[in-house]
């Protein structure tokens, strides 16, 4: 049982994949941090990384745990965390379905809990925040995304993404959640297929338009298919798997201008018979996400911070995606 009255530190991860890596070396860079146990019944899973292994969970002497194994398995493993006492980080999507996420939240009651949609950490998605609840743009009317990448064909090779593998509930969750932060609540939803290229019947490309309850409309075009400068990891070089072009790939309107990101580029000016003006730009600096994530983590475990994406912030985004995934499916039919 994981004692929160004083500082707390030691922690497990569960799951040894691309995910579980980065956490468990995250876990390793850190100051006061210590990887207690990785748990993960593949003995070759991140076999080069210095911590003791687990096959199961046990009662090991921890504080806390960060689940990053497959989606599916996210409610069972959170509700084992759950008895054990363990205050949990759980990797998005929170679970595969709105049942699970239920189910996850009855058992998960008594201990804290934070939705691993680490981006909300990101400096600049704090400074676009900022910029729009100061109101620089005066009030958001439209926002425009892109999302696009060639994933490597042995990304869905010999795993579960090979019948899962969808873009929407991989990667554009998290881009759903950050809207949902901006703008508030999705009212309505649309979505659109495109085509399929690698003939395994995954949603591989499309178009989303999503109109939220403050009234403003964004669009969504995505692809794991197009080779592109375009998406956030490729924009804020976020994720060191993946390129860094530092292109825009999302803009927002208002009434008084304009903001693109993530280069934080904001234009000013009401007159239309006038040239919009950019603002001086501001130089935005800080940890990387996973890192100020874990910080985060650690001061949920202790008790001196609520999480800023919580287990209802979760299944938000997961009912968002679920519904966009269902209406691609049913489209492409």
């Amino acid at each position: 049982m994981a004692n929160r009255g004083g500082d707390v530190s030691r922690l497990l991860v569960m799951g040894g994949g691309l995910i579980g890596r980065r956490h468990v070396e995250r876990i390793l860079a850190h100051s006061t941090a210590t990887c207690v146990g990785l748990v993960d019944p593949n003995p070759q899973a991140a076999v080069d990384l210095d911590v003791p292994r687990l096959d199961t969970l046990t009662a090991a002497n921890a504080d806390g745990i960060i689940i990053a194994t497959p989606t599916p398995l996210h409610a069972e493993h959170g509700a084992a965390c759950a008895k054990a006492g363990l205050a949990m980080l759980i990797e998005k999507p929170v679970t595969g379905t709105l049942a699970q996420a239920d189910e996850l939240e009855a058992h998960a009651r008594d201990v804290p809990v934070l939705v691993g949609h680490h981006r909300r950490h990101h400096p600049k998605v704090k400074a676009l925040t900022d910029v729009l609840s100061l109101g620089q743009i005066g009030t958001p009317v439209t926002a425009s995304m892109i999302w696009a990448m060639r994933k490597p064909d042995d990304y869905f090779a010999g795993n579960w993404r090979a019948q899962d593998g969808s873009p929407v509930l991989i990667n554009l969750v998290h881009d759903l959640d950050l809207m949902r932060l901006w703008f508030g609540p999705v009212a309505q939803i649309a979505a659109l297929p495109g085509s399929t290229l690698r003939g395994a019947g995954r949603i591989e490309s499309g178009a989303v338009a999503l109109r939220f309850e403050n009234g403003l409309s964004a669009t969504i075009s995505f692809a794991d298919t197009a080779a592109s400068p375009w998406g956030f990891e490729a924009g804020t070089g976020e994720n060191p798997n993946i390129g860094t072009t530092t292109q825009d790939m999302l803009w927002i309107t208002g009434t008084k201008g304009g903001v693109s990101f993530p280069s934080l580029t904001v234009w000013q000016g009401e007159d239309w018979s006038r040239p919009a003006k950019p603002a001086p730009q501001v130089q935005v600096t800080g940890p990387a996400p996973l890192d100020a994530q874990l910080d985060h983590f650690l001061d949920v475990i202790s008790g001196r911070a609520a999480p800023v994406c919580s287990l209802a912030d979760g299944r938000a985004a997961l009912a968002t995606a679920l519904e966009i995934e269902a209406q691609l499916h049913q489209k492409a039919a």
